[in-house]
């Protein structure tokens, strides 16, 4: 018997775009077998909690196939840190469990509400990037189902092409049924932050490359409406994790446990045009001027650190229901500077308006579709408005494939073809790997038609 799907009105974070699509949601590996061998639909890809923010875990003419179900812890070795667990497990259930026993993600980004399939997938990076690298350099291995119905171990020692195809390949070379992740050890559930103000791009990026190396982690909130003899102006977020020695004694009686926190959820999609060049502006000016010029040692429990926007839940109704963007280019050392003088000018007179806009140093590339680079990236989220900004965009894609960047596409929602080679110069190696394992194209998406990363269905 076929599993059931059925056909969903779905989107990702970002809700846009959105796509009529069939939906199979297994709860036996035995199922994903059987939809490999289903030939009335074209494509599969694999799907978690939908918190990229693009077309990636879209398939228009295909099956999303939801991997909720698989999402079970199956062996932790204290000694090394290694958890093995399924890939629809999320990040937060992970923090939840192994947190109070003192152990950390050895690297996470800006939400816990992803699977581990998915941070494979996307290669995710943090706040440590420059230091630790991205989510693949610490997964041992996993248990990849391929095309032809075979579970392949993959490690970079066994199936070591495939290991570094998958990384940051999007879902496209099959589905990651498990993965084996190494821990961090951690003595408390807090961060020693150090916050610095900057006043312009000039001394932001001259602090990042002093000092970044300092701390594990590393992240700066960029103002992206500040123009002239502010362009640039930062507030750099900079630290570590705590040892117990340094902790206050207030939270000495349970150092790995946080107190509980309310949830607060957005109700309902604001009007559109909410979030525009006015109120970021406003919330900007305030943002800048409500953190000291410098202040050292600031005590912050993880999880208002690492996700202060899980703090309320469907946030991204504020953008209305038209949805944003997340633009997020990377741009390499030898020419960030002028770059990045040239996006935010562009962004400013636009007046395009992101209050989440973010300034990360990377370190080197890890698998062969993974985002970073030797560099600097900027995260800015843009509600979706007209064609304008869209042409925007694509003048700003421009300038990035001219400076050597690239655009990350666990993030993308609107990227042309004409680009994708100049930005991922492995693309041939690993559409020679995917070719491989995939001859017929099973595995498909609307990103990857979309930017060419497969040839249309």
């Amino acid at each position: 018997m076929s599993l059931a799907q059925r056909t969903v009105r779905l989107t990702s974070w970002g809700r846009f775009p959105v796509a009529m699509a069939k939906v199979a949601r297994p709860a036996r590996q035995g199922d994903l077998v059987g939809l490999l061998g289903d030939d009335t639909h074209p494509s599969l890809i694999g799907r978690g909690y939908g918190r990229s923010y693009g077309d990636a875990a879209l398939n228009t003419s295909g099956v999303v196939v939801e991997q909720v179900h698989f999402d079970r812890l199956l062996a932790f070795d204290e000694t090394t840190g290694v958890l093995v667990a399924e890939a629809g497990l999320r990040l937060k259930d992970i923090l939840e469990v192994f947190v109070p026993r003192g152990w950390f993600l050895p690297v996470t980004p800006g939400t816990k509400y992803v699977s581990l399939g998915g941070a494979l997938a996307c290669d995710i990076h943090g706040k440590n990037h420059h230091g630790d690298g991205s989510f693949s350099s610490h997964v041992e291995w996993f248990d990849l189902l391929t095309a032809d119905g075979q579970v392949r171990r993959c490690s970079r020692t066994e199936q070591s092409d495939l290991f570094w195809a998958t990384a940051g390949g999007m879902g496209l070379t099959g589905i990651i049924l498990t993965v084996a992740l190494k821990l961090r050890r951690i003595e408390t559930a807090y961060v020693s932050v150090d916050y610095r103000r900057t006043r312009d791009l000039d001394e932001t990026l001259e602090r990042c490359d002093a000092e970044d190396h300092r701390y594990r982690y590393a992240v700066c909130w960029i103002d992206c409406l500040a123009r002239g003899k502010h362009l640039g102006r930062s507030v750099l977020m900079r630290g570590d994790h705590l040892p117990l020695a340094d902790l206050p004694a207030r939270y000495r009686t349970q150092p790995l446990r946080l107190p509980r926190k309310p949830e607060v959820t957005v109700p309902f999609s604001f009007p559109n045009g909410v979030i525009n060049a006015w109120t970021v502006r406003a919330f900007n000016i305030v943002f800048y001027h409500k953190h000291p010029k410098a202040t050292s040692g600031v005590v912050v429990d993880f999880d208002s650190y690492f996700y202060p926007l899980d703090a309320v839940l469907e946030w991204n109704r504020v953008y209305g229901r038209r949805g944003f963007i997340q633009y997020q280019p990377v741009i390499p050392l030898e020419t960030s500077r002028a770059t990045l003088i040239r996006l935010l000018e562009e962004l400013s007179r636009a007046g395009i308006a992101s209050f989440l806009a973010v300034l990360k140093r990377f370190g080197p590339q890890e698998g062969l579709l993974s985002f970073p680079m030797p560099g600097y990236t900027l995260a800015l989220d843009i509600p979706v408005s007209g064609d304008a900004m869209f042409a925007l965009l694509d003048k700003l894609d421009a300038l990035v494939v001219q400076a050597g960047g690239r655009i990350y596409l666990g993030k993308d929602a609107r990227l042309k073809p004409q680009h994708l080679e100049a930005m991922y110069p492995q693309l041939p190696v690993w559409r020679r790997i995917k070719q491989t394992v995939d001859p017929e194209g099973r595995f498909s998406s609307d990103l990857a038609r979309r930017v060419g990363l497969v040839p249309p269905d």
